[in-house]
């Protein structure tokens, strides 16, 4: 739990984390190298240099780490992590459901763990919705509409084979879905990270929430003319987050974009774990007010304790259901602890 320097306790959930396994032993190719290297190049140029991990246990962290650095030494309440998989550059996959349902299955109080599937892989897809409801019963998926399959490099959320996807994802109450909207990673297509699908399927499925991780980034313009006319479109600010610390002012940029276009009801927090630990964002977070000249261009648009308390987990925790007054309750009765401690 998050404590203000008034004393109020915020409620934090981490709505973009992954528990991934990027090291040499898993890599199936240059491109498993090439993806986390470019990971790690983030990491490196847009943290903090006290922040900085080793580059062996960034490739692949422990259970411990990311329980510890998410709960005990972070602030979050809850976290939800993101299925990646990968396949074409991973042997066992990068951040796999099934890995990620062992870990969180030791703390399921404070764990969201999503799926995700490739629609081009046809019926096998819908299968795989299938078994992933049954199995685990998730309320979300993680779209990467970049990641390679065979000789496709590539998709579109309004391709046929996306919608009949989506359609059973509807059907079967899966109504969250985060897609990869940001900038690219190495080798993957820029272009296949294009916003231009999310405006389609937004408006043909509006039972579904549809989260555009990285909110767009680097075609925020694009996101916001989109995500202001699709009542069902949130930004995810996963990416967005450690500009607060390398360029503070164009985070403020960022947020007054949001903030003026999409409101302070459709922003969500992501730290996008483990290339970026949360303490270190909401702190900063807590602390920023947008320049008052770019507040000024955008209709006095500020960071009210109130609106980062939204951000930072209510918004989520609508979108999941969550009762944060029982959540913290349940909470307190189970205090955080790291099994080898």
């Amino acid at each position: 739990m998050y404590t203000t320097k008034d004393g109020k306790e915020i409620f934090v959930l981490d709505g973009h984390t992954h528990f991934w396994d990027g090291s040499p032993e898993n890599q199936a190719n240059v491109h498993g190298k090439q993806f986390i290297e470019c990971f790690y190049a983030y990491h490196t140029n847009l943290s903090p240099p006290e922040q900085l991990w080793e580059k062996a246990k960034f490739e692949k962290y422990s259970e411990d780490d990311i329980y510890r650095d998410l709960f005990v030494d972070g602030p979050n309440d809850m976290a939800i992590i993101q299925t990646t998989v990968l396949s074409d550059f991973y042997k066992k996959g990068f951040g796999c459901l099934e890995r990620s349902n062992e870990m969180a299955k030791r703390h399921p109080e404070r764990f969201i763990v999503n799926g995700s599937f490739d629609p081009r892989d046809g019926e096998k897809a819908l299968e795989y919705i299938h078994y992933m409801k049954e199995t685990y019963d998730i309320s979300g998926v993680k779209m990467y509409t970049a990641e390679w399959n065979g000789d496709s490099k590539g998709w579109a959320l309004n391709d046929p084979a996306a919608y009949k996807c989506f359609e059973l994802c509807d059907k079967l109450g899966i109504k969250n879905i985060h897609v990869h909207k940001g900038p690219t990673i190495i080798p993957l297509s820029k272009d296949a990270f294009s916003v231009d699908d999310v405006d389609y399927a937004a408006t043909d499925f509006q039972n579904l929430n549809w989260i555009v991780e990285h909110c767009g980034l680097p075609r925020l313009d694009d996101f916001c003319w989109i995500a202001t006319q699709e009542t069902n479109v949130y930004a995810g600010l996963a990416v967005a987050m450690p500009f607060i610390h390398s360029r503070p002012r164009y985070f403020g940029e960022v947020m007054a974009e949001l903030l003026w276009w999409v409101g302070e009801d459709k922003i969500l927090f992501g730290s996008d774990y483990a290339i970026w630990t949360p303490k270190w964002l909401v702190d900063q977070f807590m602390d920023y007010q947008i320049p008052d000249d770019i507040s000024a261009e955008r209709g006095g648009v500020q960071l009210t304790d109130e609106i980062k308390e939204k951000i930072l987990g209510l918004n989520a925790a609508k979108l999941y259901g969550i009762d944060v007054a029982a959540k913290k309750a349940e909470l307190a009765g189970a205090p955080v602890q790291i099994a080898a401690e």
